[in-house]
């Protein structure tokens, strides 16, 4: 196994510190880059939210937290009070300024060291928080500031977000971050693409038929109702997790590792999507919201029950997009997202074209398509579907056959959380896995049209069961194709 080798030593300020973010994914992804060696145990993790406590009682808080979302074979108690004794905790409130106070004194005691703003609030407090930094003096030149998705709710309020933060810090400095951009498996798209020969001569209209993205959830909006009505699918998934998704799918070669190269050519491909105009809305686009079914064999209420009010929000999405660009010419891209789904689920599915024509006897089995299904979750791995010889005797008969990879198993070791990467990479100074400020506001202004038109429209979200694969629609999307969902998890797992 490659050494780990520890960043430089740091200070994280993370904003927000009382919120859920920062107790079921931050802390817990800084606790394992501590454990395994790669945090240097003299870097301080500076808690700054309103709520009035300790440093104490936040460090207990934080303890429970880790309890909670650790796994047991992964959590040592005594290296978990190591690393709760680097954690400080300080009110302050972002917006008016008041009690910053004790966040400058603490790290005027480390003035040189990289100091990593982390912003897990609100995008509205963004703004505020990044101009309370430079009047307290606290940007240096070894500063970065990682702002949480979404950037803004539509492309205006994107632009002024960018804006207000690009007037305090260099855009160098500046680390959008997106999660799905930390998993193991989506970092390996680039490595299946470009380091094997077979795969990226492939990665054409030639040979591929279309591509298919599925990012499904199992849950409700559970404590995020006040967000998510704000949100919907679209906004939420779509325009940052997805899209960055169909990207590194799309993306020609870039000529480096370099992180601009590399999102030099995100970015061709988001100003490459074909805008879907009004008159293709009912038919590129589907949008449902669950009511009541079961899940998980427990019945489960709908979305406007769980809300306590009507809503027009969309709890699901399914869309055909389609990238002009030579090498994608008439392949659509089928995005679908959506919560209260059958199974949690993350894959990208490669249809590759059928054979032009069958050489085998009728009795010998129909010929079926070979897909790549590329599995970001729960199992992460790739699965090759193709047709084999059925074995034995009595002639040629033919049966689909798979290889199959789980990268855990393959690789016997524990794959980090993607926070754990990108955090160390911010420490580290590597946008690569981060959004630029024009690759944001490209994926807002494909993705705003249809904001539009939803709003224009008389008609409702198509209501759907929880625990079914979304509205009817959403299958005469891609059918009237003539192609189908993948949903044949059960079989692969």
């Amino acid at each position: 196994m490659a050494q780990i080798i520890p960043v430089q030593i740091f200070d994280a300020v993370v904003f927000g510190a009382t919120g859920d973010l920062t107790l079921r994914k931050l802390m817990p992804s800084l606790y394992s880059r501590f454990r395994d060696g790669q945090m240097p145990r003299e870097s301080r993790i500076i808690a700054a939210a309103r709520t009035e406590t300790t440093t104490d009682d936040y460090r207990a808080r934080m303890m429970q937290g880790l309890h909670d979302h650790i796994a047991a074979s992964d959590f040592d108690e005594a290296i978990a009070a190591q690393f709760c004794a680097c954690v400080h905790y300080t009110m302050l409130d972002g917006v008016t300024g008041e009690g910053w106070e004790g966040l400058v004194k603490l790290l005027a005691a480390e003035p040189e060291r990289i100091r990593v703003f982390y912003l897990a609030t609100a995008p509205d407090l963004y703004g505020p928080i990044c101009r309370n930094l430079a009047a307290n003096h606290l940007v240096t030149a070894a500063s970065r500031v990682v702002l949480e998705k979404p950037i803004g709710h539509d492309l205006a309020s994107a632009r002024a977000i960018n804006d207000e933060v690009g007037h305090i810090f260099e855009e160098s400095q500046i680390y959008r971050i997106d999660h799905f951009l930390g998993k193991e498996t989506v970092q390996n798209l680039m490595a299946l693409r470009f380091a094997n020969a077979i795969f990226e001569r492939l990665w054409n209209a030639d040979v591929i038929d279309h591509v298919q993205i599925t990012v499904a959830e199992t849950v409700g909006v559970e404590g995020r109702a006040g967000y998510y009505d704000k949100a919907g699918a679209l906004r939420d998934m779509v325009q940052n997790h997805l899209l960055q998704l169909l990207c590194l799918l799309a993306m020609e070669p870039p000529v480096s590792l370099d992180p601009d190269a590399v999102r030099d050519e995100k970015l061709k491909v988001l100003r490459g999507l074909r805008p879907i105009s009004a008159h293709e809305i009912a038919t590129h686009t589907v949008r449902g919201q669950y009511v009541h079914g079961v899940s998980d064999g427990k019945p489960v209420p709908g979305y406007a029950s769980e809300l306590g009010h009507a809503s027009q929000t969309e709890t699901f999405v399914a869309l055909k997009a389609e990238v002009q660009a030579w090498r994608w010419a008439g392949v659509p891209f089928y995005l679908r997202t959506g919560k209260r789904l059958p199974q949690k689920v993350s894959e990208v599915v490669v249809q590759f074209r059928a054979v032009p024509l069958s050489i085998f006897p009728p009795g010998a089995s129909e010929l079926e398509a070979n897909k790549l299904v590329i599995r970001l979750q729960p199992d992460e791995g790739m699965l090759l579907k193709l047709m084999s010889k059925d074995p034995g005797p009595g002639g040629l008969r033919l049966r689909p056959a798979r290889l199959d990879i789980s990268f855990q198993k393959a690789f016997n070791t524990r794959y980090p959380e993607a926070y754990e990467r990108l955090l160390m990479d911010a420490v580290r100074g590597n946008p690569t896995l981060f959004m630029r400020r024009d690759e944001v506001e490209a994926a807002w202004q494909w993705i705003e049209p249809i904001i539009h038109a939803w709003a224009d429209a008389t008609e409702a979200p198509r209501p759907y069961a929880a625990g079914s694969w979304g509205p009817t629609a959403a299958i005469a999307l891609i059918e009237r194709d003539g192609r189908t969902w993948h949903e044949d998890w059960g079989e692969e797992g």
